[in-house]
C-alpha cells in the first residue's frame, strides 16, 4: 500500500518553463507553442502563478469544434491499424463494464486519478511520477481536449506512468474476475494494462527531447543530408545498455579486432551529455547509418518511434512488451525482425543480405 499525501486540483495549465529547448522544469507559465502550420490549431494555455492556486481555464476558450476546411479529414479516410487493438485493450470489459470497485483497484499503483466533466480536466495525485512524466501526459490530454472541444465524453481514469505492467491475468481468471482498468504506456502479452501514447510524445525535457512534432520535423531535415545508398553500411545503436541484461547482451554484438557482426554500438552517459549541452544526442543528426538498431530496456523504450523515423531499415530486435502503435507494424514491411536469442548472427545476415541487395 501506498501512504502518499494527495489533493485534488483542476488542470487549466502545465507548469511547464522551457530554457535551452525545454530543460528546465519550474513553476513558471507554459508559453504557446509557435504555429508551424496556418491550417493548424492550437490553443495557448494561459497560466496561473502559484502552487495553492486553483488553476482554471479562462472563460473565452473554444467549448464546440469547429474544424477548419483546411484541418477536416476526408470523409472516406479510415483510422490507423493500431486503432483495431483499442477493442483488444478493452475487451476484458466488454461483457460486465467497468465498476466503482474495479476502478478503486487500480489506486494501488496509480500516479494520477484524471476526471473529465463537461470538458474540464480534475487531477487527484497520488505519488510522484519518474521525471515529468505526469505533466507530460497531462499536458497531452490538455491539448486533446483544447483541439477538439466538446468531443470527449465525461469519464474517470486511474494512470500509472511507471515502465512495467502490473496488471497481470493470470490474477484475473474465472467468470467473477474483476481486473481494475489501469492506464500506462506499454504491456505485454501477459497484462490487462490499458496503453496511452507515452509522455515523450509532448516533450521529455529531462534529456531535451522536444515534442514529437518538431523532433519529427528535425528527423525529416536530417535524413534528407544523405541518400539511404550513402549512409555508413552498419547497423547503429546507441543508448544506455545498463538498464537491461538483452542490452548488454547486444554489446557483445560489437564490432572487436577478433569479430565484425556489422554493427556499431556506442554507449549513451547521460550525465556526461547533461553537463556537455546535449551537442551529441540530436535526434536529427541520428539518420547517419542504413540500419538503425530498436531494442527494449527495462520495458519498451521511447526510443522506437524516432528510429522508426529516420528510413533507415529499422532491425526490430524480439520485444517483450507492445506500445499503442507498434502492433499496427507489419514484419518485413515496417521492420527487419532480429532473433533475442542470437542477435549478433541474427543482425550479421540482416546487414549482410540487405548490403548486396540494395534494390529491395
Amino acid at each position: 500500500m501506498y501512504h502518499v499525501k494527495h489533493s485534488w486540483y483542476q488542470v487549466g495549465i502545465t507548469s511547464i518553463h522551457s530554457i535551452d529547448a525545454g530543460i528546465s522544469i519550474l513553476n513558471q507559465n507554459l508559453t504557446s507553442i509557435h504555429r508551424a502550420k496556418p491550417q493548424e490549431q492550437e490553443f495557448p494555455l494561459r497560466c496561473t502563478k502559484g502552487d495553492n492556486e486553483i488553476q482554471t481555464c479562462p472563460r473565452d476558450y473554444p467549448t464546440t469544434h469547429n474544424p477548419t476546411n483546411n484541418h477536416s479529414p476526408p470523409h472516406n479516410q479510415t483510422c490507423p491499424s493500431y486503432f483495431r487493438f483499442i477493442h483488444e485493450d478493452l475487451r476484458p470489459w466488454r461483457e460486465k463494464g467497468i465498476t466503482r470497485e474495479m476502478l478503486e483497484g487500480a489506486r494501488r499503483t496509480a500516479h494520477f486519478r484524471l476526471v473529465i466533466v463537461e470538458g474540464k480536466v480534475y487531477v487527484e495525485k497520488y505519488r510522484k511520477s519518474i521525471q515529468t512524466r505526469d505533466v507530460f501526459t497531462l499536458w497531452g490530454i490538455l491539448q486533446l481536449l483544447r483541439l477538439y472541444p466538446g468531443k470527449l465524453p465525461d469519464l474517470e481514469l486511474m494512470f500509472d506512468c511507471d515502465d512495467r505492467p502490473v496488471i497481470h491475468v493470470n490474477k484475473f481468471q474465472g467468470p467473477d474476475a474483476a481486473p481494475p482498468p489501469l492506464f500506462r504506456y506499454c504491456s505485454d502479452q501477459g497484462s490487462l494494462d490499458i496503453v496511452f501514447p507515452d509522455w515523450s510524445f509532448w516533450g521529455w525535457a529531462e534529456t531535451n527531447i522536444k515534442p514529437w512534432r518538431d523532433v519529427l520535423k528535425d528527423i525529416k531535415e536530417g535524413k534528407k543530408r544523405t541518400r539511404w545508398k550513402d549512409r555508413v553500411p552498419y547497423a547503429y545503436w546507441k543508448g544506455n545498455p545498463l538498464v537491461a541484461s538483452t542490452r548488454k547482451n547486444l554489446m557483445k554484438c560489437n564490432v572487436t579486432s577478433k569479430n565484425d557482426w556489422n554493427t556499431r554500438l556506442y554507449v549513451q552517459d547521460w550525465t556526461k551529455e547533461t553537463n556537455q549541452g546535449y551537442k551529441k544526442s540530436n535526434l536529427g543528426d541520428q539518420c547517419t547509418h542504413r540500419y538503425k538498431i530498436y531494442i527494449e530496456g527495462w520495458a519498451w523504450s521511447v526510443s522506437e518511434k524516432y528510429i522508426l523515423a529516420c528510413d533507415s531499415m529499422t532491425l526490430y530486435v524480439r520485444p517483450n512488451f507492445y506500445d499503442f502503435f507498434i502492433r499496427g507494424m507489419v514484419p518485413l514491411q515496417h521492420y527487419w525482425p532480429i532473433r533475442d536469442n542470437s542477435k549478433c548472427t541474427s543482425l550479421k545476415f540482416a546487414v549482410e543480405w540487405s548490403n548486396n541487395h540494395t534494390d529491395k
